[in-house]
């Protein structure tokens, strides 16, 4: 198999190092990052990853993953990225996006009257981009599976993980990795978290715009 993911300035790194643990690990399979010019690229935190080829360098894949960040809307704007991303997509038996990747497939009009999640800050702007939006942490559409903020990756990392080597092998890595999440505090969704921990994120959110 075939994996390409795609790297782009101010991704956010988890977005695609949870998912990649897990799935480059599926056998015979080789991965390819891939960014629209070959070289460094730096994340939301200032840290670098490298990208080994560009966009003209790769014209199909087997599994495409798209990460999020807080630059998605200014990649966006790209329409060498969106032109690259149709004809990727056209080739692959998955495509993938966590958090606000679920954006970049949908403003290259992948996810039109489709299913599909982000961060949950920006399901407005995805449901404006033409998707059905669901609260769902991974949610599966066709070839097309989208994950929710950030750590939800790792989640359909494990979700793919089974379709595409088997459960005893998803399970395995789970433990391998120990994931087993027990987070001190209930305030991973808008649905859970405090008033005044909402109200802090969206002050924050509208600080940072």
């Amino acid at each position: 198999m075939q994996m390409v993911v795609f790297l782009y300035p101010g991704m956010t790194a988890l977005d695609l190092i949870g998912p990649h643990e897990l799935l480059s690990r599926i056998p015979d399979t080789t991965v390819k990052v891939v960014a629209e010019t070959v070289g460094p690229v730096k994340t939301d935190t200032g840290i670098e990853l490298v990208a080994e080829y560009s966009i003209d360098q790769i014209d199909s894949a087997d599994l495409l993953l798209i990460p999020g960040g807080s630059e998605t809307l200014k990649a966006m704007e790209s329409e060498a990225t969106l032109a690259w991303l149709r004809k990727i997509d056209a080739t692959t038996q998955r495509t993938a996006s966590v958090c606000t990747g679920s954006l970049l497939l949908a403003a290259a009009g992948l996810l039109h009257n489709r299913q599909a999640t982000t961060h949950w800050a920006m399901r407005e702007t995805l449901a404006e981009l033409g998707a059905e939006v669901s609260t769902d942490r991974v949610v599966e559409s066709g070839k097309y599976i989208t994950a929710a903020g950030v750590s939800a990756g790792i989640d359909m990392g494990l979700t793919l993980l089974a379709q595409l080597a088997g459960e005893d092998f998803a399970q395995l890595l789970q433990l391998v990795i120990e994931y087993q999440p027990e987070p001190p505090f209930n305030a991973g969704s808008p649905e859970t978290a405090p008033a005044h921990i909402m109200q802090l994120a969206l002050q924050r959110r509208a600080e940072t715009q």
